[in-house]
Parts: structure tokens; C-alpha cells; sequence
């Protein structure tokens, strides 16, 4: 016989893989990287029709290595995100339980209050931005990354949408769950 307490399913999402984070990270370290190349030649340029203006800062000494020094440090914070837990969800026979970051607040979901699981796309939208907790039109939100999520329906009538990378298995799990409960 399986513990309460041992898990039945277990998911770890890491907040440098959120695909909006990484696109803006990316954007503003080519930003830097395309400023200090401005600032290393620093002449005008005309390509048919349109005049590329002189390095604006000229007369600021080292502003150019500071561009550089910038990216890096983007591209640096870029890989440490990659180590950083965001959600932490994790199913055992009584609930599920979803754990953030360091100051975020555990938020566990008893089985006998689920009155419906089902499969949902998180959104609408491409890039979705990281959320843990968020109370948003009757629903409470949890994703760091991907395009699926598992919406549940408690007896009150709240949904909770939480976003994964397994979403059949975890839908299957938590329906499995529900079963034996109303059984």
C-alpha cells in the first residue's frame, strides 16, 4: 500500500524557460551588444536611403564597454534562470499541492473539493507571461511554460488553471483520484 504522503505525480517547471522572459532577456542583450558595436565605430553610414546617424554619446568614456558588460550580465542572469524553481506541482492521494518561489505561498487543492478536471490550452495567446497564484476573473492561474493546462473546478465554482508540460498524464492522474473518491 502507497503512503499519503508519497507522491503520484510530481512536476518541476524552472522560470528561464518561459518563452516571453527569454525573448525580452534576448531582446535587450542585443540591444547592448548592437550599442557597443554603435559605440566601436561610431562613423555614419549611408545605405541606400537611409542615414545611420554617429555613436549619440561619444564624449561619455567607456560607454560602450558598459553595453558590453551589460549583455553579458543579461546573458548570465539568462543561464542562472534556467536553475530556478518556479512551480513545483505535486499530486498525492488527498490533493495536489503547488509550491513557488522562495516567499510564494503553498497553495494545496483537496480531491474532495474538485467537483471537474479537464484539458484546456492555458491561452489564447503565444508568449505567456510566468504566474503563480494569480486571482484573475474567478480563475487562479499557475504556468511558467508550455502551450497546455489542466483546469479544475471546485465546488464553489472557482477554476484553477494550472499550466504543464505533461498534461495528459497529470489530467490523468487527478482523474484517476477522483474516481476512487466518489467511489
Amino acid at each position: 500500500m502507497m503512503k499519503l504522503d508519497q507522491p503520484l505525480f510530481e512536476e518541476k517547471q524552472y522560470i528561464g524557460f518561459n518563452k516571453f522572459s527569454i525573448i525580452w532577456r534576448t531582446v535587450l542583450a542585443i540591444f547592448c551588444f548592437t550599442a557597443y558595436y554603435w559605440s566601436e565605430n561610431p562613423k555614419p553610414v549611408d545605405v541606400k536611403g537611409i542615414h545611420i546617424v554617429p555613436y549619440p554619446i561619444e564624449n561619455i568614456e567607456n560607454s560602450g564597454e558598459l553595453f558590453f558588460l551589460m549583455g553579458i550580465f543579461i546573458l548570465l542572469l539568462s543561464a542562472i534562470l534556467i536553475f530556478v524553481l518556479h512551480i513545483h506541482t505535486r499530486i498525492t492521494e488527498q490533493s495536489i499541492t503547488i509550491d513557488g518561489l522562495w516567499t510564494s505561498r503553498k497553495v494545496k487543492i483537496d480531491f474532495s473539493s474538485i467537483v471537474s478536471a479537464q484539458k484546456v490550452a492555458y491561452s489564447k495567446y503565444l508568449l505567456n507571461r510566468a504566474v503563480y497564484n494569480l486571482h484573475q476573473k474567478g480563475e487562479i492561474r499557475f504556468f511558467t511554460q508550455g502551450n497546455d493546462a489542466i483546469e479544475l473546478t471546485d465546488r464553489e465554482g472557482l477554476k484553477y488553471r494550472i499550466g504543464t508540460q505533461k498534461p495528459n498524464e497529470l489530467l490523468g492522474v487527478i482523474q484517476n483520484q477522483l474516481e476512487k473518491k466518489e467511489v
